[in-house]
């Protein structure tokens, strides 16, 4: 066992409040911090209408599920969530001046044991180590969406990271389900993200330039492969935002995805920001793509 028993997760967006409660259904105690009360309360309900997909896909009991529950705690006082935190999951948005920014007011409250881990999708750890005032306790731990089914955990140091932290992170990753993907290295993507983000640029490119929709686009990748979903799918899963924000960072202004920049900035404008939204390429709760006659002619 670890001696991680109190976990504060900073940012309860799709994933942060995902990371969050299944910390919590695995009996550590959580808090989830976020920048406003409104915030607050958004990855509040996010957790509970985490319900029946526990029940659905786990076989979780509510009874079970309330156990979560009742192991969280929510604030936007950033010096109260952390006061007692065994270790820090940033969450944040993807952006580095934010990241910048929460890492250098973090390192000035969390007590000077805390472990801080990032799940940035992209930055590798010694992007933000200087901020954290504790580069030897820093590394990265990179979920997936859906955590509970797609229950991997990618841990990845930095030249500065303690062996032992990284470890203890290691053991925490098995201690909430996970399977921990140990890197080697340095590699921005980590394993999933670097196998993944050529696939959705692909699928970027298809729909920006108007050359297949994006349900053909997905059928096409169902049918050809067996997975269960397609690119503009796992746009929904991730979220219109995330997606948008990894694009432009890694692309820039290469005018080849500025079609589907503005493609998706439409989409955001009106609301359509993916599943978490009820709306996004596809329609939730229950999407096209789920429907068996889907892939049919």
């Amino acid at each position: 066992m670890t001696n991680i028993h109190n976990v504060t997760v900073a940012g309860g967006g799709v994933l942060g409040s995902q990371i969050a409660y299944q910390s919590a259904f695995k009996g550590k105690k959580v808090t989830i911090y976020d920048i406003n009360d409104q915030a607050v309360a958004a990855a509040e309900e996010r957790v509970k209408n985490l319900r029946d997909s526990y029940k659905r896909d786990i076989n979780a009991t509510d009874e079970q599920f309330d156990a979560g529950l009742n192991n969280m705690s929510f604030t936007a006082d950033m010096a109260e969530a952390v006061k007692n935190a065994d270790l820090v999951i940033e969450a944040v948005p993807e952006k580095p001046s934010i990241k910048h920014d929460f890492y250098q007011s973090l390192a000035k409250l969390a007590p000077e044991d805390t472990i801080f881990t990032s799940n940035s999708s992209t930055y590798v750890p010694s992007t933000f180590a200087p901020d954290t005032g504790r580069p030897d306790k820093f590394l990265n731990m990179h979920f997936a969406n859906q955590v509970w089914l797609n229950n991997t955990a990618e841990i990845m140091g930095s030249e500065q990271t303690d062996p032992k932290v990284f470890n203890e992170i290691v053991d925490y990753a098995k201690e909430i389900g996970m399977v921990p993907i140990v890197l080697k290295k340095e590699q921005p993507g980590y394993v999933l993200n670097t196998l993944l983000i050529p696939l959705l640029n692909a699928a970027a490119h298809l729909w920006g330039h108007d050359i297949a929709d994006p349900e053909t686009v997905d059928k096409t990748w169902m049918i050809g492969t067996g997975a269960p979903m397609g690119p503009f799918a796992i746009f929904d899963v991730v979220g219109l935002r995330t997606a948008f924000n990894i694009t432009k960072e890694q692309q820039g202004d290469n005018p080849d995805f500025k079609p589907f920049m503005d493609k998706i900035q439409k989409m955001m404008d009106e609301g359509k920001t993916g599943k978490d939204s009820g709306e996004g390429f596809y329609t939730y709760p229950n999407p096209a793509f789920a429907d068996p006659d889907f892939l049919k002619a």
